[in-house]
């Protein structure tokens, strides 16, 4: 082996049992190397971002679960710009887990600002070798050389197919360091490419987890106990198995778990298991939790302090005038539109097979590894396409069951869950109320408050976050109340609804100010970049050039017979301004567009980009204008669709969206665009209609609010 010291990853190249080139990294001690690997052993030791066989094929190999993010496609797009290969010619696979790739899980916005570099030195590093084994080939010097569309030329137009190369290419050590291509030279990156998968979900090709089918496989359901609180005492399953197609009913930990041959017949069956549950624990309404969070804002001694910066007391005290708002969302569900499934076999050699949708497929590895005690090396996963997950899959839990319930009747199985066992079955977004203040005096913020009271997720508030860093005396607390509801992250965790309340907030300081909404932020972030106050987490320019461009694109404030709201927000490294309007349709303001300008460095798909911030706001407002779960002595009231209300397609406005092109390295984009939504539109509903808006959903305000028809 050949060991060298470089600075960006762990890198192999390998000449495959067939011939061909193998490229790829694995981490040691945060150092790179570059690497020669025995062929025989690639298929046990060695994962790819991509090969190159001699017929030409090049593959790509995708690690990151997708998720509808578009990764599957934006990853191998870095990798092929590098590599200079024609895109369309280029095979794309989803790399199954291996704890050979570094973080190979789909969540917080950050798997291309993590893999950027190491992509693209993998895309360079198999194109240096090349040049070099044709450079060799030839007796010229490789700097001569140039490459283009998956063919090394020579300056006299000498040319070579990769694939007449890559034996060649195999056998040489990998270059120390490679230069990567400017930006300027780019053709792939920041073009427009459609997703890899587009063509076969187009004819119904199985690439998700609940099109999986395998041999020998049988079907189950789960039962779990209908309210958080409750546990299960005995169940009778007499008359289910009599049923057609029922192979067995068993339980383990709290769960009743129905199996057999379809799943229509599992359903039927499942009505006739008699199933007893007692008491394990508080019945929590969303009445109490109303009552738990007011007292806990009411309480001076209940919070953590997050951060304080001044002397907020001192300043509240002197002030000409206090504002003082409450903002409070309720749970909800992530109802991505493939139900929850997952399939595992533990097999009698102590082996395990498990596929299926997950965002986390290590952590999944390790608690099934633990919990059967079996050796993480003796279990596969194989990744599925996810049909929506929105941090709902981030969990293991569905997965573990899988495994616990094969190990159990001893068969490989697929658990499905119902959309009521989805909506039900708990991993909420939490509840929560936030209390903000802000300190006038002599016509300036002097004091900024917030105390926020979260359920089960340690701190509610982002401390860092503007305006922090812009105001003299600042004091950020939060209240962890723990619930034995199970909740967890839902897209964009705690920005999804603190951006709302902060942004709302601010425009009506703004308002009680006398001054524009939007003058306001831009003269405080002016302080920050003159004279921070503490630590920031932001870039104050790259904040300010982003609202400036949604004031431009959105002709801020100059439209007659439209009323704007503005909401600009920093997360997962991004930033999104954006401006809702309403019309009046048929008598009544209607949310009729939204404009979208985003600074997340450089955009990678036009088209994947542009679905990632669509997507986001249309969540964004069909979770601030409808979505609600609430809950009666522990038992959610809402169950399915009838009753769980998400945004309908005659419901969604235009969406017109921008990017800021500054060359910067490129940060996540799945989940930057929620947050600001809902402080837009309700910033805009205040403009059109006087009235401000202190709880979600808003169309169960008092107000008449409609949105587009």
């Amino acid at each position: 082996m050949n060991n060298k010291n470089t600075r960006r990853g762990f890198l192999k190249s390998a000449s495959v049992l067939t011939g061909g080139l193998v490229i790829g990294f694995h981490s040691i001690n945060k150092a790179i190397a570059a690497e020669i690997v025995n062929p025989s052993a690639i298929s046990h030791e060695f994962n790819s971002f991509l090969s190159i066989a001699p017929n030409g094929k090049i593959t790509i190999y995708s690690p990151n679960p997708e998720i509808g993010q578009g990764i599957k496609t934006a990853f191998p797009v870095i990798v092929a710009e590098e590599l200079d290969v024609d895109f369309k010619t280029v095979e794309v696979e989803q790399a199954n887990f291996s704890d050979k790739y570094q973080r190979q899980l789909t969540g917080g916005s950050g798997a291309i600002r993590h893999s950027w570099d190491r992509l693209r030195t993998a895309g360079a590093t198999a194109r240096e070798l090349l040049k070099e084994a044709a450079a060799n080939k030839w007796g010229v010097a490789a700097y001569t050389l140039k490459t283009e569309n998956g063919f090394v030329i020579s300056e006299y137009g000498k040319r070579a197919s990769y694939g007449e190369l890559v034996e060649d290419a195999a056998k040489l050590s990998p270059p120390k360091d490679v230069k990567l291509r400017d930006a300027k030279d780019y053709k792939l990156i920041g073009k427009w490419h459609a997703g890899v998968d587009n063509a076969n979900l187009l004819v119904g090709k199985r690439l998700f987890g609940i099109d999986l089918k395998k041999e020998g496989m049988v079907n189950a359901q789960i039962q779990r106990p209908t309210a958080f609180g409750m546990k299960l005492k005995s169940f009778d399953a007499t008359e289910a198995l009599k049923m057609p197609g029922i192979i067995d009913v068993v339980s383990f930990d709290n769960n009743v778990a129905i199996v057999g041959k379809s799943t229509w017949e599992i359903m039927q069956a499942r009505k006739k298991v008699n199933i007893v549950y007692e008491k394990d624990g508080d019945l929590e309404s969303s009445d109490d939790h109303n009552r738990i969070f007011k007292t806990q804002l009411d309480n001076p001694n209940s919070g953590e302090e997050m951060r304080k910066d001044g002397d907020p007391v001192a300043a509240f005290a002197a002030a000409d005038k206090v504002i003082e708002k409450e903002y409070q969302c309720p749970f909800l569900s992530h109802s991505p539109m493939e139900p929850m499934n997952f399939y595992a076999n533990v097999k009698a050699d102590g082996t395990v097979e498990l596929a299926g949708p997950t965002q986390t497929p290590g952590r999944a590895v390790g608690s099934i590894s633990k919990l059967l005690d079996i050796p993480q090396d003796k279990i596969s996963l194989e990744l599925t396409k996810m049909g929506g997950g929105f941090g709902r899959r981030l969990d293991d839990g569905y997965a573990v069951e899988a495994a616990q319930l094969s190990s159990i009747i001893k068969m490989p199985v697929k658990v499905t869950w119902t959309k009521e066992d989805d909506i039900t079955g708990g991993y909420y977004r939490p509840a929560v109320r936030y209390r903000f203040k802000a300190a006038i005096k002599d016509g300036k913020i002097t004091a900024f408050a917030l105390k926020g009271v979260g359920m089960n997720a340690g701190n509610c508030t982002r401390q860092d976050n503007f305006p922090a860093g812009a105001i003299d005396n600042l004091l950020i607390e939060s209240v962890n109340y723990k619930s034995p509801i199970t909740t967890g992250p839902w897209r964009a965790p705690i920005t999804n609804f603190l951006a709302y309340a902060e942004q709302s907030f601010i425009d009506e300081v703004a308002h009680t100010m006398g001054k524009d909404p939007v003058t306001l932020r831009l003269e405080l972030l002016e302080k920050v970049m003159k004279n921070p106050v503490g630590k920031i987490t932001y870039e104050p320019e790259r904040f300010k050039a982003t609202i400036e461009m949604a004031v431009e694109k959105s002709q801020w404030g100059k439209k007659k017979g439209v009323s704007q709201g503005f909401s600009v927000y920093f997360s997962h490294n991004s930033y999104v301004a954006q401006v809702a309007e309403m019309t009046k349709v048929k008598g009544k303001p209607s949310l009729t567009k939204v404009y979208a300008v985003t600074d997340c460095g450089i955009v990678i798909n036009q088209s994947g980009a542009r679905n990632q911030i669509y997507g986001a706001i249309i969540d964004g407002i069909g979770h601030a204008m409808y979505g609600k779960l609430s809950f009666t002595k522990g038992e959610p009231d809402q169950k399915n669709y009838d009753t769980y209300r998400l945004i309908r397609m005659n419901e969604i406005p235009e969406v017109e969206a921008h990017f800021v092109d500054n060359g910067i390295a490129p940060t996540g984009l799945g989940e930057p665009a929620l947050p600001p939504t809902g402080g837009a539109i309700s910033n805009a509903i205040a403009a059109a209609t006087g009235k401000r808006l202190y709880s979600q959903p808003f169309n169960e305000a008092d107000q008449e609010v409609e949105s587009y028809m």
